[in-house]
């Protein structure tokens, strides 16, 4: 028997094909600028889930929660109110397909959550929407959503002062156009119930009058957006008039007298802002009057000494105006704002005296915020604190607990030469909005 040997050769393996596109992609999306974010990650999910419009929303990036590209027709119209919406509706998985309300209309879409931050990734169909099981299409997507969405915060965290405050002002102008579109539709809503409890008018009245008010409200609402983005300057008489049109439905019907004292035709013309703001001011301080059932006759006055707008309401109640409620010191916070002063004098048996200082011109600009010298930490604080919150949602943002958060706000204090919160926000705002 002859013993043979047998030698062995290694077998060669086909070599895997490298997927040098998706490690691309991967790249790119690593390296993008967060205004790029959305078009990069576009490019690197089309192959596997097509789509006509890619859009992302963030609460990281305060002052672009949207990020979007694709289909003029969708990134146009969608909204943050219809994003939220989806958001809420969306079950427990992390990805959802099917139809939703977005830019405006009914649209097949396919939705994916990021939990770590609440965003929300969305890409839109113009017809039925693909099969992203086949091929684990739909994992890769995830997977390179996932990879954005944790870029994206990463970026927030390290970006430079500049971006954040830029986007903490952008916040701040969307907090100002709603609290005016609040205002403004609290007041349609009270007048909308004088008109229907109103015992001088029958039914037929009361639901004509109520149509009005409706359909005033609705042109409203349509228009309110390019009036405000138009209105830069404006007559402190038109704006008065303008006050006084928003409120006459609601005095027609309350049964209270409602004085407008004009003010000079001659006065200086007024910030948008500030003439936005004092409409506010004085539906609110009228609104808050009007729930005392004492009071008959409310005035209100407004005037200009050239560098501030002066705004008096006064009525005739028995002086219990509770100036501790929620209304009132939402008013109080939106005078500080604008840098100026609110003062209350409650007379008892004589009524509520109500003067507002506005100036016109905004403070001058403490510096850039490199001046400041904030640490990291600080920054965040300011930034927190400029968003409205209190001491106890810092500390749970930051991960903190809130005897460090007061420190740190001491530390603020002392840096931007400030003794209060208010001053505090109100210089973050000066410097954010580049007064």
């Amino acid at each position: 028997m002859t013993e043979s040997s047998t030698s062995s050769k290694p077998v060669a393996l086909p070599e895997p094909a490298t997927p040098w596109s998706l490690l691309h992609a991967i790249a790119r999306i690593a390296d993008a600028p967060l205004s790029r974010i959305a078009e990069r990650l576009r490019e690197a999910v089309l192959p596997y889930a097509g789509g006509n419009a890619l859009v992302i929303f963030t609460e990281e990036c305060t002052g672009r929660p949207q990020k979007k590209v694709g289909d003029e027709e969708v990134i146009a119209k969608v909204t943050i109110t219809e994003l939220q919406q989806l958001r809420e509706a969306l079950p427990g998985e992390s990805a959802w397909s099917g139809s939703a309300f977005i830019a405006g209309t009914d649209r097949q879409v396919l939705a994916i959550t990021y939990p770590p931050s609440n965003a929300l990734l969305v890409i839109t169909y113009a017809g039925p929407l693909p099969d992203t099981e086949v091929d684990g299409s739909l994992g890769m997507v995830r997977y390179l959503w996932e990879l954005a969405a944790h870029r994206i915060k990463e970026k927030v965290s390290d970006a430079a002062p500049s971006y954040l405050v830029e986007s903490r002002a952008a916040s701040a102008e969307r907090l100002r156009v709603t609290s005016e579109l609040v205002d403004l539709h609290s007041t349609t809503l009270e007048t909308l119930l004088a008109a229907s409890r109103s015992p001088s008018l029958d039914d037929a009245s009361a639901r004509a009058s109520v149509t009005d008010v409706a359909a005033r409200a609705l042109v409203e609402l349509r228009t309110h957006n390019d009036r405000t983005t138009d209105l830069v300057e404006e007559p402190v008489a038109s704006a008065f008039e303008r006050l006084r049109d928003d409120l006459r439905p609601l005095t027609r019907y309350s049964g209270i007298d409602v004085q407008f004292m004009e003010p000079p035709l001659n006065g200086r013309a007024l910030p948008g802002e500030v003439a936005t703001a004092a409409r506010a001011i004085v539906r609110g301080l009228l609104l808050s009057m009007l729930e005392q059932q004492e009071v008959r006759r409310v005035r209100t006055q407004w005037d200009c000494d050239g560098e501030n707008l002066l705004i008096n309401v006064r009525d005739d109640g028995d002086g219990r105006l509770s100036t501790d409620a929620p209304a009132m010191g939402r008013l109080q916070r939106r005078v500080q704002a604008l840098s100026g002063r609110m003062e209350i004098d409650l007379m008892p048996g004589w009524g509520a005296d109500i003067s507002v200082v506005l100036p016109l011109d905004p403070p001058a600009s403490p510096g850039d915020v490199s001046s400041w010298n904030l640490a990291p930490r600080e920054l965040e604080v300011l930034q927190l604190l400029a968003a409205g919150k209190r001491n106890r949602n810092i500390a749970a943002s930051l991960n903190i607990s809130e005897n460090t958060v007061k420190f740190h706000v001491r530390n603020l204090f002392r840096k931007l030469q400030v003794t209060s919160r208010s001053e505090a926000i109100a210089i973050a705002h000066a410097v954010a909005s580049g007064r």
